[in-house]
């Protein structure tokens, strides 16, 4: 799982899938991921790897390509031919939140980019550490409004969905509070349950387990039901912040001119993957929401959450480095 680019174990190759029809896939398809190896996103692409690897009788092979908000990723799809064998896990940053961040951005992702299939998203949740006397979220509001710029909250950077969707909480609840950027959610987190900051925007997938050991203490999830994985855990929906609706979104993409045939498999092998037990127990576990659905789903999806999150980037007067 460490390193940068890891083969998912060959089962179709050893008989256990039927070969694609229409002479495509011949050859292994690389999948990239814009994240480093053993993270959420990389996470969640190779749950969905095996069983897709399986049916299309080729292997997937992930290819980390971590940095620049995702930029990095996107110029290695941008170089690769429009034939089926490169795709790309796309998420907030490269789909909805660069274009708002950015002045000059390498891409178009109207134009850049061709649309296969959402896979799903993983709710944020309020979170702070044990020793902070809030256990509620009117707790939280009413001590944040008694102590202004005195709570520090952590996130995985400057531009990271965990500080974006905070300062979309902040506006929301009227408060003042102090962001401390971390280089990744992981070293973020640690730094939570030590006491070093106070609270968190919490993304699930890399967050879940330390709820479960009673490591940080949630107060409310930024979705608009409860979730089965945390179901004790109130929306902010519920308590009166129908706006604040934050969550990590995962899809794939291709590059632009993807053949119609070759765009319809994958979508039609996303979605199936999906429905798998063991994936969906996967995806359970880690707070993932499936969001099966067509190409056109998810350009529509991407454009309406673009559109909401550039009024609270632009708000919050957040640029990218």
């Amino acid at each position: 799982m460490r390193r940068r680019t890891f083969t998912v174990a060959l089962l179709a190759l050893a008989g256990g899938g039927s070969r694609a029809q229409g002479g495509w896939p011949l050859k292994p398809i690389r999948w990239i991921v814009g994240f480093p190896a053993g993270g959420a996103s990389d996470a969640v692409v190779r749950y969905l790897a095996e069983p897709m690897q399986a049916s299309l009788g080729q292997p997937l092979v992930v290819d980390n390509r971590p940095g620049a908000s995702g930029q990095i990723a996107v110029a290695a799809l941008r170089q690769a031919p429009a034939d089926g064998y490169t795709i790309m896990n796309a998420e907030n940053s490269t789909l909805m939140f660069n274009e708002h961040l950015y002045a000059k951005l390498t891409y178009d992702r109207d134009k850049d980019f061709s649309y296969i299939g959402a896979i799903g998203h993983v709710p944020v949740t309020l979170v702070v550490n044990t020793a902070f006397p809030a256990r509620t979220l009117a707790d939280f509001i009413a001590y944040a409004r008694a102590n202004p710029g005195r709570i520090n909250f952590g996130s995985a950077g400057n531009t990271s969905l965990h500080r974006i969707s905070m300062e979309m909480f902040q506006r929301a609840a009227g408060l003042q509070l102090t962001h401390v950027p971390y280089k990744g959610g992981s070293p973020a987190i640690q730094d939570l349950i030590g006491g070093q900051v106070e609270a968190m925007m919490m993304d699930l997938t890399i967050g879940l387990q330390n709820i479960r050991a009673n490591q940080v203490r949630p107060l409310a999830v930024a979705a608009p039901h409860r979730i089965a994985s945390i179901p004790d855990v109130p929306t902010f929906s519920e308590l009166g912040f129908k706006q604040v609706n934050a969550f990590t979104l995962h899809g794939v993409v291709g590059p632009a001119g993807l053949p119609a045939a070759v765009v319809a498999r994958l979508n039609g092998e996303i979605n199936k993957a999906m429905h798998q037990p063991k994936v969906m127990q996967l995806f359970a576990d880690a707070g993932l929401e499936t969001t099966p659905g067509t190409p056109q789903d998810f350009r529509n999806l991407v454009r309406t959450e673009s559109t909401r999150w550039g009024e609270v980037i632009r708000a919050a007067g957040i640029q990218g480095e």
